[in-house]
């Protein structure tokens, strides 16, 4: 029998509210959005909703285009 495909859906995108590591609660959306502004303390990103995926590898890749590190050197894509 085939496994059925897993079921991915993106809850929100955009600013959310702060991240409190120590609550279980998810951040709050507070803009949806594709465009973030550059500031300091602002929470982005994206929720996502995966089902029927029992024991299966999630890889997940951010790439900051031609942002230097401290040597000036562009960063590595973070997977």
């Amino acid at each position: 029998m085939a496994k059925p495909k897993p079921i991915v859906e993106i809850v929100t995108y955009g600013i959310h509210s702060k991240w409190d590591a120590d609550d279980k609660a998810l951040p709050k959306i507070k803009t949806f959005t594709n465009h973030i502004p550059l500031e300091l303390d602002i929470e982005f990103g994206f929720i996502v909703n995966i089902k029927r995926a029992k024991n299966s590898k999630v890889r997940y890749c951010i790439y900051h285009p031609d942002i230097p590190d401290e040597d000036g050197i562009p960063m590595p894509p973070f997977d």
